[in-house]
């Protein structure tokens, strides 16, 4: 896995006390985290912004228009015009006055339109990509890939997490977490068309979503397991925990997937989601923070880095990098004998059926049953 900080020798996360630092490691070579995961997963602090003020409206509109166009090329078109109206050059210049909360919006409304034209697997930099996808929006999208630093726009954190709404104003303030596990949630941009009923694609964002709310002591557990000691008495407790969280996210994504089955599947959307799944941006970050405590998230099977935290902001990419360095020692457990190496074989095993689950659901939403 690829890690946008630098070396952070002798940091450790605790259960209790977050981020402790030793003398021989310096705050600035440490990635400042802007929230701590265990506080709300990798959910943003607060709901999505579901409406961009002044200029950035119009990128709002562009992302609407593009995901309700018939085809690729029509949403290319779209993109085209918008560049030939000035209107992306004005949104490109204005990047740096965002604010971070904004700067996630629109990042999540540049990662739709990508998606919508069938840019997934293009690097905005590349000089080939000026032959496939027009050079204004390039340009913009590199910019605030830059300002949200993500080494790619384009991925599950940004096309949902970052892409949803409480249907209604709750009554009072709620905790985010909270908030989408008991809430009706819409999506900010919709794949479906106004009027109709949510597609796979919609549901599909929508059911990560409440997936990350629902694994927030999934989160909890990761912390305590970070550079436990095997023999230490709180490891057992802490992975039988932790599989008991698993075994609720199954059950959560199996209650989804009832309602997925029961969801239209448009060709567009089929297209889309195919082109997300070959691109490897479909592993909601819980997932990947459990493979991390686990199994280890440096690498994926075939030895090359893994490609699917690309898409994750730096501070969460450095928060997995800790977690797979410090939660080591636990997975010595596999190679041992007793209470504690079953309950951790037990939790491995639970997650395996996890991510099948999940791989089963995306299947669900992939699988074509109509035109639009």
């Amino acid at each position: 896995m690829q890690s946008s900080g630098q070396r952070t020798p002798g940091l450790r996360l605790t259960a209790t006390t977050g981020a402790e630092i030793s003398a021989d490691t310096t705050l600035a070579a440490v990635p400042e985290p802007a929230h701590d995961p265990r506080a709300h997963g990798f959910l943003p602090e607060r709901p999505p912004v579901r409406t961009m003020a002044g200029t950035w409206s119009r990128l709002t509109v562009l992302a609407g228009a593009a995901v309700a166009a018939p085809d690729r090329e029509t949403a290319c078109d779209l993109v085209a015009r918008a560049a030939r109206d000035g209107v992306l050059a004005a949104l490109r210049q204005r990047v740096s006055r965002l604010s971070p909360r904004n700067a996630d919006a629109a990042a999540m409304r540049v990662a739709v339109t990508v998606a919508a034209c069938g840019w997934t697997g293009i690097d905005p930099v590349a000089p080939a990509a000026r032959r496939t996808a027009d050079a204004a929006f390039l340009d913009l999208w590199s910019a605030i890939a830059h300002r949200v630093d993500r080494q790619e726009v384009v991925g599950l954190s940004t096309l949902a997490l970052l892409n949803w709404a409480p249907e209604r104003k709750p009554r009072r303030h709620l905790p985010i977490d909270q908030l989408a596990r008991t809430e009706a949630l819409v999506p900010v941009v919709r794949w479906s068309p106004q009027g109709q009923p949510l597609g796979r694609l919609d549901r599909l964002m929508l059911a990560t979503t409440r997936l990350e709310a629902h694994g927030v002591w999934l989160f909890r557990l990761a912390g305590t397991l970070a550079g436990c000691d095997p023999a230490d008495a709180s490891t057992g407790t802490a992975l039988r925990r932790l599989t008991r969280v698993l075994h609720a996210l199954r059950a959560q994504l199996q209650s989804e997937a009832a309602v997925l089955r029961a969801a239209p599947a448009p060709a567009r959307e089929c297209a889309v989601l195919a082109a997300l799944a070959a691109q490897g941006v479909l592993e909601p970050p819980v997932l990947q923070a459990a493979t991390a405590v686990l199994m280890g998230a440096r690498r994926s099977g075939d030895g090359r880095p893994r490609q699917s935290l690309r898409h994750l902001p730096a501070r969460d990419r450095a928060w997995l990098c800790v977690m797979d360095r410090q939660c080591a020692p636990v997975r010595t457990l596999a190679h041992r004998g007793g209470p504690d190496a079953a309950a951790y074989r037990e939790a491995l095993e639970t997650l395996i059926a996890l991510r099948r689950a999940y791989t089963g659901l995306v299947c669900c939403a992939r699988a074509r049953t109509g035109d639009r």
